[in-house]
């Protein structure tokens, strides 16, 4: 099926419009979060744990509890993760991103302390939730994201941009110069391997994933509205291919990185972080890869007391 850029415009301008000045208005308006360095830092713990576990056993068919156990600090291993069916080439790319997580967790917890792993739901279950949710309907068979290649980087398409925009919001509000050292080194990384992915799956962007009638920027196009609504405000994220309007100098339809009018990437904060990983477009709502919430001060502040 071929994309229609007109249209996918004109769906990604209500979606903004309907973000900005509709029923998600009251969303964007949530008090920037009270935080210290560490807290704001430690918050992307949560998210290095996810990208860790999923790369590990993505590549190894294991994951922090065989390579770094110390890091996990007594956190519950992830539900449903497994090796992923991969070519060689995607396997040392993934195994290589699975390392680089394990380093990302030792230089924060090494910088300002650490918390114990939150419970992940990386079971092919709940991708095939979400990605029922970005489509629209029930995908028959369920989406596997350990199934081939194509669906563990379109999987792996759903997590590292959360963690790259949202060192992006992070780094303005730090005050210290060694904690936006640290930041600016880990959002180096993140941004490459958001880029790696990207590029992989844009070098496949119109080939149709098996057995859906999508291709495979479609299902890219899919994922990032789905993040936009779960954020709930705006248009923080683009699919592989993109009108004219939202390309680079508007002279492009290709979109392998993606970023605002000038270029520049975009940023998440906190709150919209958790709605996205959630599921549930709340922050105060549990689900998705985190079924009993983040850790950290920020993630638990907003959660019912127990």
């Amino acid at each position: 099926m071929a994309i229609n850029p007109s249209l996918l415009f004109a769906l990604l301008l209500t979606l903004n419009l309907g973000m900005t000045t509709g029923a998600y208005s009251y969303s964007c308006g949530v008090p920037a979060t009270e935080a210290d360095d560490r807290d704001r830092i430690q918050f992307a713990l949560n998210l290095e744990f996810l990208e860790a576990e999923f790369f590990l056993y993505g590549a190894l068919g294991k994951g922090l509890d065989y390579i770094a156990p110390w890091l996990a600090e007594g956190g519950p291993p992830p539900i449903g993760a497994k090796k992923a069916n991969l070519d060689e080439v995607t396997n040392q790319i993934i195994e290589e991103f699975g390392y680089q997580e394990v380093g990302h967790l030792r230089a924060i917890i090494a910088e300002i302390g650490g918390f114990p792993r939150p419970l992940l739901d990386l079971s092919p279950q709940k991708f095939a939730t979400i990605f029922n949710e970005a489509v629209g309907y029930e995908l028959e068979p369920p989406f596997d994201p350990y199934l081939n290649s194509i669906n563990y980087l379109l999987a792996s398409y759903v997590i590292p941009y959360v963690g790259l925009v949202g060192y992006v919001g992070t780094i303005p509000n730090l005050t210290k110069y060694t904690s936006r050292r640290l930041v600016a080194g880990l959002l180096g990384v993140e941004s490459g391997q958001d880029a790696v992915l990207r590029t992989l799956l844009y070098e496949r962007a119109h080939e149709k994933v098996l057995p859906y009638n999508k291709t495979v920027a479609e299902f890219t196009i899919y994922i990032s509205e789905l993040r936009n609504r779960l954020g709930m405000c705006g248009i923080k994220d683009e699919g592989l291919i993109v009108p004219l309007e939202l390309g680079a100098e508007n002279r492009t339809e290709s979109n392998i990185l993606s970023a605002d009018a000038n270029s520049l990437s975009y940023a998440r904060t906190p709150p919209e972080i958790l709605r996205i990983v959630y599921g549930t477009g709340s922050e105060y709502k549990p689900g998705g890869f985190f079924p009993h919430g983040g850790n950290g001060r920020i993630a638990r502040e907003f959660l019912p007391e127990p």
